[in-house]
């Protein structure tokens, strides 16, 4: 069959003719495809690009919601340069991204092994660990913050049980961002276990089996042929998990609200208490878009040390 020359079909195309095509710029769009996106079009900028417009001019702006905006330029930027909180609360997030990014990659890796292997209580082991997944923040804050309560958390009452002293999970400066750490780990790892899983179970059997007859050990299947086939869904994941540290509020609003004495505040809770408690929206504006371009380095330096991670 002649496909140029069927009817119907325009000549050096495979797609037939379409009244419903517009020529713009000498290039067909469709109008049905147009009704499609133009929804999410809307949508995305309605409730996307305009807030972030209007957050970077706030960003210029001396504004308190009760009166109107005034124009002050790079007065909020400077300011950071003199506000000794910024570098505080930058520091604890980067130690809690220190303990969340490698525990989160890392426990998921041992899951997702485990689960793939098939061994006993796979099936029950993957339910149980992807089941916090599913809750709210705001239950799994919740309910840890009654397990690590300093007098009556049950943590702390096993460790009485053992003849250990109580420790100020959420109290003390030394414990507080392990704690919350923790918390997040728990939270998070069944997500990443699931990508991995699948990573995992895209990988040829062949290979495996063919290192195996070759006398390779697990071991050296694991780092050989594994890891490196997991590559991408590795740099999915971290690169995920350094933007979810970077922007981590809610356990941290609700176990600890900052404290104590600001030792577990991160640059989003801050920026929270700076516009909606103090209500002083420019500064927290500026906030927002420095730590938004923080955010697009991070993701720079990613795509310069992995490329496309072969996607």
């Amino acid at each position: 069959m002649n496909i140029v020359s069927s009817p119907g079909r325009n000549p050096g195309s495979l797609f037939p003719t379409r009244s419903g095509l517009l020529r713009r710029k000498g290039k067909a769009v469709d109008r049905a495809a147009l009704l499609f996106v133009g929804p999410y079009l809307l949508l995305f900028v309605s409730m996307k690009l305009a807030p972030i417009i209007f957050g970077v001019y706030v960003s210029f702006t001396d504004w308190s919601i009760v009166r109107a905006p005034k124009w002050v330029g790079l007065k909020n930027y400077l300011r950071v340069l003199d506000d000794p909180w910024v570098a505080q609360v930058w520091i604890n997030t980067l130690k809690m991204a220190l303990l969340v990014v490698p525990g989160t990659v890392i426990i998921s890796m041992l899951f997702a092994l485990y689960v793939n292997r098939k061994w006993r209580f796979s099936n029950m082991v993957r339910t149980f660990v992807f089941a916090p997944k599913a809750v709210a923040i705001t239950v799994t804050s919740m309910i840890w913050v009654w397990i690590l309560e300093k007098e009556k958390g049950i943590l702390n009452i096993l460790l009485s049980g053992l003849g250990l002293p109580k420790v100020g999970w959420l109290t003390s400066i030394d414990w507080v961002i392990p704690s919350i750490a923790v918390v997040t780990i728990w939270w998070g790892v069944g997500y990443y276990m699931v990508i991995l899983l699948a990573g995992l179970q895209d990988i040829p059997r062949e290979l495996i089996d063919s290192a195996r007859l070759d006398g390779a050990s697990d071991t050296q299947v694991f780092w050989n042929i594994t890891l490196p086939m997991l590559r991408p869904a590795l740099v999915l994941i971290i690169t995920l998990e350094i933007i979810a540290s970077l922007r981590i509020f809610g356990q941290v609003q609700l176990m600890t609200a900052g404290g104590p004495g600001g030792r577990s505040a991160t640059i989003v809770s801050y920026i929270y208490s700076t516009g909606f408690q103090r209500f002083d929206l420019g500064y927290a504006a500026a906030l927002s878009f420095l730590l938004f371009l923080t955010t697009i380095v991070f993701s720079w330096i990613r795509f310069k040390v992995y490329g496309d991670a072969d996607y």
